[in-house]
């Protein structure tokens, strides 16, 4: 009988804190053939579709994943979170859009693809919290918000496309928690004690959710606990 292979995992946006993290767990299960960490330094950017292809392309060569984990997002870099909608501003919504949904779109329509059609397989994205719109009760931080709401969606609607050809696949959003990386930095203080997590113990926990998450999740967004968060 023919050993069948160990599935590889893929990691976009690996060169971030929670992204690199995340690989250094993911090596650390041995369940994966390889694990392959992707970035802008590898040459996947997430505003450029033709380098998304390329490295799926890339991918392609080594066999199936059983894993994409899309780890990037931007929340602020140059732009302050918007307390009113007075401080909505073009450059910055198209900005969080951009990288926030259609970058983790684009991934998914070239790498999906490459998921195998029988057995278990998953593709998850970092998601928010403050995506939820049964969840906001404060507002504000309009752009963040709606690119995470928008991603969410885009979620939904890929689960529900998976699940006719791939029955097994799952796809979810996580939210990591407030992870003490550069992208959290500025928004720190009122976090409660014991809810500002290292890299290394978001990662954990994100792993643990999804070994847990079955395709009747398929299309839901999951916080680091594993509690499914409101649409």
């Amino acid at each position: 009988m023919t050993d069948i292979p160990a599935p590889s995992a893929v990691v976009v946006g690996a060169s971030g804190g929670l992204g690199a993290a995340l690989v250094t767990a993911l090596n650390g299960t041995e369940r994966f053939s390889r694990v392959h960490a992707l970035s802008r330094a590898t040459g996947l950017d997430l505003e450029d579709e033709a380098s998304i292809a390329a490295a799926a392309t890339g991918i392609d060569g080594g066999g199936h994943p059983g894993l994409v984990l899309v780890a990037s997002g931007v929340l602020h870099g140059g732009f302050e979170p918007e307390r009113s909608y007075r401080a909505i501003d073009p450059v910055h919504m198209a900005r969080d859009y951009r990288i926030n949904t259609i970058g983790p779109a684009l991934v998914a329509k070239h790498f999906l693809p490459l998921l195998p059609r029988e057995g278990r397989s998953v593709f998850a994205v970092l998601s928010a919290r403050v995506g939820s719109i049964g969840d906001n009760r404060l507002g504000g931080w309009h752009s963040y918000r709606a690119s995470k709401a928008a991603l969410n969606m885009m979620l939904r609607n890929l689960a529900i496309e998976m699940a006719r050809t791939h029955p097994q696949a799952v796809v979810a959003g996580l939210h990591p928690g407030t992870v003490d990386t550069a992208l959290s930095a500025p928004f720190q203080r009122g976090v409660k004690p014991g809810k500002l997590f290292s890299a290394a113990q978001s990662a954990g926990y994100l792993l643990d959710v999804i070994d847990g998450l079955r395709p009747a999740d398929s299309g839901g967004v999951f916080a680091w606990d594993g509690v499914r968060i409101p649409e």
